[in-house]
């Protein structure tokens, strides 16, 4: 911490101004690790990038603690400074070349601030009476041009107040419900309240209207609502004015991770088991179609990306989607997303891309959720050969099977059998009285018997939520694994159980990988099970 505030002069005077009698001094952690998260009185400071800092503080009287943006800005007069800024900036930019993505705004930006400043101490310049702006430069110590760099590129080019949230990876959703503190998911704490606070309906709204500005979708009282992805791929959803939503507007920001989590991430977390993933691999690449179910923010798509990592090396992948968040390790790899909406001349909708997808001749195709009559064209991906993975929303496999043979999907139900795997999702609250996300089952289906309007399935993996553990009830007694996976794999009639056995093989390869070699990285899980399938070992 010591070294830090050294460093970071903002860190430092955030640091004397807290109250340390009252909350005791803040641990500094370079890294989180989900052990932080049982800490009933939380008060850790960590790294969050570009010299921003977040502090996790208790909050005794509430349910939500306190999450706090630390950014490099040491003063509360920059306001003034940053209206003199402009107008000088104004004059300047238009000297440069019209800016045509992020990068270039930003370096436009940062060149015209060098034509305009003049960096006169180490320290800080603010005057007394308030900041003044010389003839055509201005004057400002390097603590000073630091905060005006930051907060520069950070309303003009970022997100604004938003900024340093969007950065931290340990944020999952970013959220304001209208007049109020945004609102936080956090991987390690949970829910969170932040110090950002919109107390004005006219701040709220100007913010949303730049913000959609920005991403090219404007948000205005005609088209009030607005669904579009980020810069950075995280999708946000905005409901514009008070007409439609009571508390002022609000608006939803779903995180998008650069770096997928990968199976051992979903293991470390408690989500599954070795033997559960090593089934699950088994089945992938045998060509099993799988569907991840579950309720809102149950941790589906993260479940679907790192499973990607089971398709072969060589496998030519299609992925269809709304908005772009399954990402695949794969070489040959086409990623299309829809255009428009629906009943727009020019939209190109899931349908579409799936029908496309099936003349692409792809070895997988995975789509990103499937709601409509896309469905009905992914039972006939699977009838045709194609091996399936998609995302659905349904909390058990009778919900599923009753979703998905109605309108507007309306599959028949003779080709239910199609689908051969549901993996329910699901948060939890778990023995310790937290939450997390597990994989409350594994089902395999068999098939429909018209006579007594029926299905059968049955569950081959179970969650325990008494003693938080996965029982694997399929053992020794799995269909898919005997009287499909097992032929496949060249294994006689007579000793078709050896196949457990090859579970049971690529769970200790999976655990040794993790424990013993410390591989968690999505690609380079990868390509090191890549190596490891070339030469027979898994």
């Amino acid at each position: 911490m010591r070294e830090q505030s050294d460093e970071f002069t903002h860190l430092k005077r955030y640091l004397h101004t807290m109250p340390v009698e009252e909350f005791g001094a803040p641990k500094f952690a370079e890294e989180l690790g989900r052990a932080m998260g049982a800490d009933e009185q939380p008060n850790y400071i960590y790294p969050v990038g570009n010299a921003v800092f977040a502090h996790i503080l208790y909050d005794k009287e509430d349910a939500r603690d306190w999450y706090v943006p630390i950014e490099p800005v040491i003063l509360s007069n920059y306001d003034s400074l940053m209206e003199i800024i402009e107008e000088l900036l104004i004059d300047a930019v238009h000297k440069f070349s019209q800016p045509t993505n992020t990068d270039e705004q930003r370096e436009v930006l940062l060149h015209a601030l060098d034509k305009v400043v003049t960096v006169k101490s180490q320290g800080s310049l603010a005057p007394s009476g308030g900041w003044k702006k010389g003839k055509g430069r201005m004057a400002v110590g390097q603590i000073d041009l630091e905060a005006i760099r930051y907060l520069l590129l950070r309303d003009k080019v970022g997100l604004g107040v938003l900024d340093g949230m969007i950065l931290d990876p340990n944020i999952e959703d970013i959220s304001c419900a209208g007049l109020g503190p945004v609102f936080i998911e956090h991987k390690v704490f949970m829910g969170l309240k932040s110090t950002v606070i919109f107390d004005r309906h006219d701040d709220l709204d100007a913010f949303l209207r730049r913000t959609s500005e920005r991403i090219k979708k404007p948000v205005t009282y005609r088209k009030p609502i607005v669904d579009a992805v980020l810069p950075d791929g995280s999708r946000v959803n905005i409901v514009y004015g008070e007409e439609i939503s009571k508390r002022g507007s609000n608006f939803t920001i779903r995180k998008f991770t650069s770096t997928p989590l990968s199976v051992m991430d979903v293991i470390n977390g408690g989500a599954a088991t070795y033997q559960m993933i090593a089934y699950l691999s088994i089945m992938i690449e045998g060509g099993m179609n799988l569907w991840v179910s579950g309720e809102t923010a149950s941790g589906k798509t993260t479940l679907l990306n790192a499973l990607t990592t089971f398709y072969p090396g060589e496998s030519k992948i299609v992925t269809v989607e709304d908005t772009p968040e399954v990402q695949v390790p794969h070489p040959n790899w086409i990623r299309e997303v829809i255009r428009g909406s629906a009943g727009e001349a020019s939209a190109v909708t899931m349908f579409d891309l799936l029908k496309a997808a099936l003349r692409q001749r792809p070895n997988a195709i995975i789509i990103g959720e499937i709601r409509g009559e896309e469905g009905n064209i992914a039972f006939q991906a699977m009838q045709t050969g194609h091996a399936v993975m998609a995302t659905f929303h349904a909390a058990t496999v009778e919900k599923l099977i009753q979703r998905v043979t109605a309108a507007p999907i309306s599959v028949p139900k003779g080709y239910m059998d199609n689908l051969n795997l549901v993996v329910i999702c699901s948060s939890v609250k778990l023995p310790n009285g937290k939450l997390g996300r597990r994989i409350m089952s594994v089902n395999e289906l068999f098939g429909y018997d018209s006579v007594t309007d029926s299905f059968s399935f049955a569950e081959t993996f179970h969650w325990d939520p008494i003693t938080d553990t996965h029982e694997f009830t399929g053992y020794m007694n799995s269909y898919l694994l005997e009287n499909k996976i097992a032929p496949a794999r060249g294994i006689p009639p007579n000793q078709r159980r050896r196949i457990y056995q090859e579970i049971d093989r690529r769970a200790k390869v999976l655990e040794k990988l993790h424990k013993g070699s410390n591989i968690t990285d999505f690609y380079e899980l990868y390509k090191v099970l890549g190596n490891a399938k070339s030469q027979g070992l898994f």
